[in-house]
């Protein structure tokens, strides 16, 4: 039995170079581990990748943290989750028409935000001005998987998973195909579903800015579309990810526009402040009294030797919006004593 599972995942892997572009990542060539370990007898390295981050608990606290709409009313605006599905199927589709390794694209989309703050950029900002050595959301996705995660063991990643983490964001550069894939996905995602939130809220008017009609057409189906395929085309057969001049500057041009109507708007980010009040607030309290940290956390201070201002970025960044929002309550707002 023990022969017949370990030929199954060699299967997948000959596959692998049978089926994929000489310019994919292929599983049985990764860098490795972070600590050396044993391969699963049935998935290949970057299978086994995304299923750890799927079953971790920072991926599923992504469900309650904020993308770009702060505490909406109404069911359909993206979370911090949604965000990450929306990059993950996006990415595999243009993994797949480039027959790039999409396990690999997957597990670097599902974790790619990992690290994010609760409040969204908002939570950021605030970590950032008050964090020794500031605090940038890649880098934490970084702690995350690699320190984080299972009480201080972390996940253990691949070095092509951890690579796109850290470098999906615009000013950094992959090694991987894959990881360029995931770099224009995560744009291409925030850029659609928050213009489609901005006209569910009532921010901007349904329908593309005129001086981008030519290029996109008049949805933002359209621009999704349009942007994909032009990924793909320009990208075929090339050992780089790329897309033409025309769909880059229609692209940047669109970016524009929306932190003119949208990422600064008071009506989506008026309240903004008060996040990174409580943000702030919250850090402080925990800086002055370690001791209030949860176990796991103060042990990696006590045993681990980290520096404890880091550790309290970590516990802060790992809270959902309303677990942040409860904490300030509890720890900041005097309680009732009762009615008379």
């Amino acid at each position: 039995m023990e022969q017949l599972t370990v030929g199954i995942r060699r299967e997948q892997e000959i596959r692998e170079h049978e089926c994929l572009s000489p310019f994919a990542s292929f599983s049985d060539e990764s860098r490795g581990r972070e600590r050396e370990e044993a391969p699963c007898d049935i998935r290949m390295c970057y299978q086994r990748d995304r299923d750890r981050v799927v079953h971790s608990k920072a991926f599923r606290r992504l469900k309650d943290k904020t993308q770009v709409f702060l505490a909406p009313e109404g069911d359909h605006y993206r979370t911090r989750l949604t965000h990450t599905l929306e990059v993950g199927q996006i990415a595999r589709t243009i993994a797949r028409a480039l027959r790039l390794n999409e396990d690999l694209t997957e597990a670097i989309a599902l974790a790619h935000d990992l690290g994010h703050t609760p409040f969204g950029h908002a939570g950021e900002r605030a970590l950032a001005r008050v964090c020794p050595g500031g605090f940038e959301h890649n880098e934490q996705s970084i702690r995350v998987v690699s320190l984080l995660e299972k009480h201080g063991q972390g996940l253990n990643l691949t070095w092509e998973v951890r690579d796109g983490i850290l470098n999906h964001q615009t000013k950094g550069r992959p090694a991987t195909l894959e990881g360029k894939v995931v770099r224009f996905a995560d744009k291409i995602a925030y850029l659609y579903h928050d213009t489609d939130d901005a006209v569910r809220a009532h921010i901007i008017p349904e329908g593309m800015p005129e001086e981008f009609r030519d290029v996109f057409g008049n949805t933002t189906k359209g621009m999704l579309n349009t942007i994909i395929h032009d990924i793909i085309r320009e990208s075929r057969g090339k050992n780089d990810i790329r897309m033409s001049d025309t769909i880059g500057e229609a692209m940047q041009g669109m970016r524009r526009h929306m932190f003119a109507h949208v990422y600064t708007n008071p009506v989506a980010k008026g309240q903004e402040y008060k996040a990174e009040g409580m943000v702030e607030q919250l850090y402080e309290y925990y800086r002055k009294d370690t001791g209030k940290l949860p176990e796991e956390y103060r042990e990696l201070i006590e045993k681990r030797g980290e520096l404890p201002e880091r550790v309290v970025c970590d516990y802060i960044a790992g809270m959902t919006d309303r677990y942040a929002t409860t904490k300030f309550k509890e720890i900041m707002i005097p309680s009732a004593w009762g009615i008379y």
